[in-house]
């Protein structure tokens, strides 16, 4: 038993939240048409479910990282919406070319993010205020700017929210582009694990069997087969998401800075007792002042990303995109204290979300119905980690995602624990 639950990293409950998310993949599944016939698995449902949800994972993965610092950000739906027009307009009516448009979107979003960084960091005005001034602030100039009206982008941007991976090469039944992206997640996990357990018996770390490894790799390798498959071979003109792959790549790199690195340490030093990371060294206000600044660089993306999907940017874009994004980061796992939190975790959090919209969407359940059902599922997530602090005993959320792929361990510590803060990026 002990050797079977290795394969989950050596606790079964660290993949409750990816066990929630199969079985309401699995339910929704079902009572679309039968495991067979259901409308879930489909090449288009899920091609679907990643281009209509990836501006707010991407938005998440700048909200964990706020909130783990101890902080909240109410302005990110704003700051969309003020980015999409900006860089809707620069590219009509300014003359830009798109990838100008694009840049400047990206520059825009980083300087909003200065501008709140510096009333939080340097004057010190709570974010939550600062944040909500500036969801006022932004939605106005969003809709100043633009004159409330809806402005197209062309066909660049829409290809950046919207558009497939192109097809290329000889006839494999296959999109040789998305092959060709399993091919690689393959060969990553595959290495990953290999070089994970090579480098443990080295340093004369316990390692599980071989066969624990080997049925590991297997139970991840299916798993990307599965979406190869899914993605590859939908309709003609069709592959996996542009926005799928944008969102990957941060995913990556977010995921590195958050465990690997110096800066990634003092983030949660800083959430988890900002006090005693301060007589460690750490320079609290420039990592607040990173954070919010990340945070609308994010917000930025998430609006090219959107209106790229969307072919045109409105007065109304960004409305409650922050509580889909602080949802998603509280049920992966974070903690409302800060100090806890992983970029992981906020994705499969996000994930559960944009699952029960898409099922429930399949089944014909109304607006209302969805947002009592999404409102009780987010309650009950921080209710059980609530109560379970409350209890003596460890965070079950935290607990989850805890040691969830060995990169992300930086994430598992406790608010109440001194997190260390000499470490180097490797």
């Amino acid at each position: 038993m002990n050797d079977f639950k290795k394969i989950f990293g050596g606790n079964l409950r660290q993949f409750g939240m990816i066990g929630a998310l199969i079985v309401l993949l699995l339910l929704f599944q079902i009572m679309t048409g039968g495991l067979i016939g259901g409308k879930v698995f489909t090449a288009f449902n899920l091609q679907n479910l990643i281009n209509g949800n990836s501006y707010v994972l991407i938005l998440a993965i700048g909200m964990v990282l706020v909130i783990i610092a101890g902080h909240i950000d109410l302005s990110v739906g704003s700051v969309a919406a003020f980015v999409g027009i900006a860089v809707a307009l620069s590219i009509q009516d300014w003359g830009f070319p798109w990838w100008a448009g694009v840049i400047f979107g990206l520059l825009l979003g980083a300087a909003i993010g200065a501008w709140q960084g510096f009333w939080v960091a340097i004057v010190g005005i709570p974010a939550f205020i600062v944040t909500l001034a500036g969801m006022l602030l932004f939605r106005g100039l969003n809709q100043w700017v633009g004159h409330s009206n809806s402005i197209p982008v062309p066909a660049e941007i829409q290809y950046l929210g919207g558009g497939f991976l192109p097809e290329w090469g000889p006839n494999t039944l296959f999109n040789n582009s998305t092959l060709l992206l399993g091919l690689l997640g393959l060969a990553a996990v595959i290495f990953g694990e290999l070089r994970s357990r090579s480098k443990s018996i080295q340093i004369g770390a316990e390692v599980p069997p071989a066969w624990v490894t080997v049925v590991r790799i297997l139970l991840m390798s299916a798993a990307i087969i599965l979406a190869t498959i899914g993605f590859g071979t939908g309709r003609p003109g069709t592959s996996f998401p542009v926005s799928g792959v944008i969102l990957g790549i941060l995913v990556l790199i977010y995921g590195f800075i958050s465990s690997k690195t110096i800066l990634g340490r003092h983030v949660y030093a800083v959430g988890g007792n900002r006090n005693a990371a301060e007589l460690s060294g750490v320079k609290s206000r420039k990592v607040n002042f990173l954070v919010m600044m990340n945070m609308s660089l994010l917000a930025a993306v998430a609006a090219i990303v959107f209106i790229g999907r969307s072919s045109a940017s409105g007065p109304f874009d960004g409305t409650g995109w922050e509580l889909d994004a602080i949802a998603a980061v509280f049920i992966g796992g974070a903690a409302v204290s800060g100090g806890v939190g992983t970029v992981m975790g906020s994705m499969i959090g996000g994930l559960v979300m944009a699952v029960l919209n898409n099922g429930l969407q399949l089944l014909s359940v109304g607006a209302d119905m969805t947002q009592i059902i999404k409102g009780l599922v987010l309650l009950l997530a921080v209710a059980i980690d609530v109560y379970n602090k409350s209890q003596g005993r460890a965070s079950l959320i935290g607990l989850m995602m805890k040691n969830f792929g060995r990169k992300e361990q930086i994430g598992l510590q406790s608010s109440n624990e001194q997190v260390p803060l000499e470490t180097s990026a490797k």
